[in-house]
């Protein structure tokens, strides 16, 4: 992932402005294979590259035939050359798979985002009459943000610390819109079927299902770098490997880099399900890495985790921690781009809580809010984590095809049916069950959803509460609502997280993109309404999921109460490249 700072009409126009932006550009740490500064009167675009396609010439910025029109991006356009096609007049000045931008302006305006098949946050700016563009990808794998200047300016970055000494509003720029300067607002381009929430009634068809998805992995194997997949053991990141290592062979990745794939998984030394993620790579012939990591580890990170990751969202933190050290070790092994299994959970309702879906419109519905959030949590999560560090994650689960095909399905096929023999994800299960041609062992495919914050194990989940406890007291938790008026920490770890993050970002405007709200085992505030017993006993672990969970707490007895035998029989959650000691 790279990262993209532009200051938009600003009133300096002097050298020492071209040091500072330059300057905020290098805070954000991705790559750089390439770092840039273009300036055009009041308008600068700053770049720092981590390239995946086209090393040799892709540098930024972009430019169209007469360098009129000026681009800096981050992101991947999958369908590039298809788009190429469309543009055979135009010149092309690099094989970026990016140069595709400046030259749809041209053709068709403003109304071309929707032509892009990928993840992307751009900038894009027209010296002819100085006025500009920004857009972000559907869902919001790419980070970026937006903010506002005294002096009039606009300031776009990929990252909240490119922006928050400089301006005296930003906020998070929406996924799936842009802003225009010549309408001086946003527009949501990103307009699919399920956006409205209406109730889908195409009947599921597993083979559309399984095409979809294969086409979603293998259409991310476009890559000029040496690339793995992060692997875990569990559903999601499982039948990622397990298609990537089916396709890669004839690809163009393969002739460049070989046909063996590459995977990675990290974990407390000892964990069953470093175990189980080992068995998945000897079943689909990876070579394997194995990373091991203490709690003592984690917990010296997480300074740089909440500086990096820009949030003080207690489960994001808790996810990114395992995420952000695994990073670090795949970039040091010359690996650049990994695939990642994000986004199932969200789209076919794999959380715990998901058995309480009172009927399929509301199943339907709260899968609408969570894809909806999925930028403020494990998109963030991803992107961040792996970016810090000079790494690309790509998400075909995020795929737009694939989430119109797998959103567009009657919701009653999705319902979890134990008495039916349908755990969570049943329909995903299901389409890749394949007799003749397994992708994975039974046992894997039909293996129980579980989610991350408890799969990370509660030796690390504990380790973390001890070490909060040891620096937060009673006496500021009482005064929290008077310190933390917005988002208020309800815990000595949220607490803890929150002093951090203050520290690094102090501003309102900071705090304020951050997520907040009730949650019960992930869910949003709304499903929390699913359950009576689940208002008293708010806690993002999947054991919060009273009478799901088979080591759910009991209604009576809070998180901070329960004794750790209970909390070490906890079963391992799911995550792309994590497993943990439980």
């Amino acid at each position: 992932m790279c990262g993209i700072l532009a200051v938009l009409g600003c009133s300096d126009d002097s050298q020492a402005k071209r040091v500072r932006v330059l300057e905020l550009s290098r805070r954000q740490h991705r790559g750089p294979d390439w770092s840039g500064l273009y300036q055009h009167g009041d308008c600068y675009l700053a770049h720092q590259r981590l390239a995946i396609i086209d090393p040799a010439s892709g540098d930024q910025p972009l430019f169209n035939e007469d360098k009129s029109i000026v681009v800096t991006v981050n992101g991947e356009i999958y369908n590039h050359e298809e788009l190429r096609k469309k543009l055979a007049h135009h010149k092309f000045r690099t094989g970026s798979d990016c140069d595709v931008i400046a030259h749809l302006y041209e053709e068709y305006g403003e109304d071309f985002v929707d032509m892009l098949d990928g993840i992307f946050s751009f900038v894009l700016l027209d010296t002819r009459d100085n006025s500009f563009v920004v857009a972000r990808d559907a869902i919001g794998v790419t980070s970026l943000y937006i903010g506002w200047g005294l002096d009039g300016s606009v300031w776009i970055s990929s990252e909240l610390k490119g922006l928050n000494d400089d301006c005296e509003h930003f906020e998070s720029f929406p996924p799936g819109h842009l802003y225009s300067s010549k309408s001086g607002g946003f527009r949501r381009w990103y307009n699919p079927p399920w956006f409205s929430e209406a109730i889908p009634s195409v009947p599921y068809d597993p083979l559309v299902l399984r095409r979809a998805f294969e086409n979603a992995v293998t259409k991310r194997l476009m890559t000029d770098v040496p690339f793995g997949v992060l692997l875990s053991g569990g559903l999601d990141s499982s039948l990622v490997a397990s298609i990537t290592a089916r396709y890669l062979a004839g690809t163009k990745a393969a002739k460049q880099w070989g046909a063996q794939l590459h995977s990675f998984c990290v974990g407390l030394e000892g964990s069953p399900d470093l175990k189980a993620a080992r068995e998945v790579a000897d079943y689909l012939g990876t070579v394997h890495h194995e990373f091991h990591f203490t709690v003592q580890d984690g917990i010296d990170a997480i300074e740089d985790v909440i500086y990096h990751i820009e949030t003080y969202d207690v489960t994001t933190i808790r996810a990114s921690t395992p995420m952000f050290l695994m990073s670090r070790k795949i970039k040091s092994l010359g690996v650049k781009m990994v695939i990642s299994g994000e986004g199932s959970d969200e789209i076919f309702g794999g959380y715990l809580y998901f058995h309480k879906a009172p009927d399929k419109d509301e199943f339907h519905r709260e899968t609408c809010r969570k894809i909806k959030a999925l930028h403020q949590y494990d998109c963030l999560r991803a992107n961040k984590a792996t970016s810090a560090w000079g790494l690309e994650a790509r998400v075909p689960f995020l795929d737009k095809e694939f989430i119109n095909v797998a959103m567009s399905i009657d919701p009653e096929a999705k319902m979890i049916k134990k008495d039916e023999g349908r755990i969570e994800k049943w329909v995903l299960r299901r389409a890749f069950d394949d007799e003749e041609h397994p992708y994975l062992p039974k046992h894997i495919l039909y293996r129980q959803k579980e989610q991350f914050s408890d799969g990370v194990g509660y030796s690390w989940i504990d380790g973390l509460k001890a070490h909060a406890a040891r620096h937060v007291t009673d006496k500021m938790m009482f005064n929290a609502s008077f310190i933390f008026p917005h988002n208020t920490p309800t815990t000595k770890e949220a607490y803890y997280y929150r002093m951090i993050f203050e520290r690094f970002f102090p501003q309102n405007s900071a705090r304020l993109t951050v997520p907040g709200g009730a949650s019960v085992a992930c869910s949003t505030a709304k499903a929390v309404e699913w359950d009576a017993a689940w208002k008293n006993n708010l806690d993002p672990s999947g054991r919060a999921a009273l009478g799901v969970h088979l080591s759910a707490y009991d209604a009576e007895t809070p998180l901070s109460n329960k004794p750790s035998k209970v909390i070490d029989s906890i079963p391992r959650m799911d995550f792309p490249g994590v497993a943990i000691q439980s």
